[in-house]
């Protein structure tokens, strides 16, 4: 009891302080191997997580600054080797390492998780072959993702200028430490996003080692790239190193410049190439022509010339000609024969019908001829007494005969009304037997019975 009650007495926050400065003293700075376990970021970017091994367990913390550093996603079940120092928090009565830095225990580890990795996206079919597309031959506009900094944008944009300039469109992006592997998977759905599309993609980056090379990795950039609308090429590392991203692509290159030379063809070789060709096709429509040519000489010679064909063709036309009058005189003897054999009974018919014919007619004539002919004559007699009587009362003078006069001018002109017999100084009066002149010595004279427009005309005969 006397040496417990002569014991020093701590407060909670002294005993704390007090271990806290022991652990520390002793182990200020170690290097822990162990396994990751649950492995968490929260929003303020620190981590925590877990190092084990078989029996024991302890908590670590990484401060935002450190892991931003890290070359690799730490994930549960990496092994690694932690370099930090040993510290309490007394807020909770327990002891954890503050981390420095984080690496992989051995290389041989990091292989074995990116294989474990492989084999779960290629059992997706990221990895097919029916999955791959061919490069556009001469693409329009080509689209990298890159450090902006770097030496492999320079070498990109140099080869393609060497080869056949293209618009070029550059996404910076980081390619190693923390987010690298975000922005790079971002940098490829933005491509796919844009209105007009790049025809093709680069993903590039220069070599390092498997730490540096983690980011194209990891599944996010492996399943952008697999779901990428946009043709891909990946040129990541040096010729040796492999990344998972390469799988997914449609095309690998060996270097970022290998990956310019697979966008874009040789222009000098393409105007070489469409030189020759032109060659060769003027050769050949020559050859052509010439064969044809050679041909149409060959069918020619074959050909009779026209004078050959015209001079058979008049020959015969000339012997025509000379045969045609000895056909046609013969062919009008024959027909005139023939009608003459034919032609002779049908005179001794006709001639009979004829003489037959003029005997009945005069026969019929001596019977017709008295009565036809008396008949006609008195049917004329009385068509002309008929007329006669006709004219005869239509005749003027046979009216003077009961005691009218025609009334005439000089120039012997009937006048048919008063008005025009008192504008003539002269008249003439005809009578049955004579005609006679007469004067107009007075006017006219109304007479008291007369009508109002009624006259008698006063003449004196000479």
């Amino acid at each position: 009891m006397d040496a417990a009650g002569n014991a020093h007495e701590f407060t909670v926050s002294e005993l704390s302080s007090a271990l806290k400065r022991s652990i520390e003293d002793q182990f200020g700075n170690v290097r822990l191997r162990g396994e990751i376990s649950g492995w968490k970021v929260p929003a303020s970017g620190h981590a925590y997580f877990a190092l084990k091994d078989d029996a024991a367990l302890i908590d670590a913390v990484m401060w935002k600054g450190q892991r931003a550093r890290l070359g690799f996603r730490p994930e549960d079940g990496m092994e690694v080797v932690a370099v930090g120092r040993l510290t309490t928090y007394p807020g909770r009565s327990k002891y954890q390492i503050v981390v420095e830095s984080l690496e992989l225990a051995g290389e041989g580890a990091l292989l074995a998780m990116i294989e474990r990795r492989k084999a779960m996206l290629a059992a997706e079919g990221l990895f097919a072959p029916e999955r791959k597309r061919p490069i556009p031959w001469l693409p329009e506009l080509i689209g990298v993702v890159t450090s902006p900094t770097g030496a492999v944008i320079r070498d990109i944009l140099h080869r393609l200028g060497d080869r056949f300039p293209r618009d070029v469109l550059v996404w910076p992006v980081k390619v190693q430490g923390e987010g690298a592997a975000e922005d790079i998977a971002a940098a490829i759905r933005g491509f796919n996003a844009m209105a007009r599309r790049p025809d093709v993609l680069i993903i590039a980056r220069g070599g390092g080692s498997i730490e540096d090379l983690m980011a194209f990795n990891e599944e996010i950039v492996v399943r952008a790239a697999a779901a990428s609308e946009i043709p891909l090429i990946s040129a990541v590392g040096h010729e040796t190193d492999t990344t998972l991203i390469d799988f997914a692509s449609d095309h690998r290159a060996p270097t970022p410049t290998a990956a310019a030379e697979l966008a874009v063809p040789v222009r000098a070789e393409l105007v070489a190439g469409v030189s020759s060709f032109a060659a060769r096709l003027d050769r050949c429509v020559a050859k052509t022509l010439e064969a044809r040519a050679e041909r149409i000489h060959l069918w020619s010679a074959r050909l009779p010339t026209p004078t050959a064909i015209l001079g058979m063709k008049a020959q015969k036309l000339d012997d025509v000609g000379e045969r045609l009058p000895r056909a046609l005189r013969a062919a009008l003897q024959q027909w005139q024969g023939r009608y003459e054999r034919t032609a002779e009974p049908l005179r001794g018919a006709m001639r009979s019908r004829i003489a037959e014919a003029r005997h009945q007619l005069a026969g019929a004539a001596t019977r017709l001829r008295p009565t036809l002919l008396g008949g006609l004559a008195q049917r004329d007699a009385d068509r002309i007494v008929s007329w006669g009587r006709l004219l005869e009362s239509l005749n003027p003078l046979a009216i003077l005969s009961r005691g009218y006069a025609v009334v005439t001018r000089p120039d012997g002109s009937l006048v048919k009304r008063a008005d025009e017999a008192r504008r003539e100084p002269r008249l003439g009066l005809r009578f049955a037997d004579s005609a006679e002149p007469v004067d107009v010595v007075v006017g006219t004279k109304p007479r008291k019975s007369a009508a109002p427009n009624d006259g008698l005309l006063q003449a004196k005969l000479l």
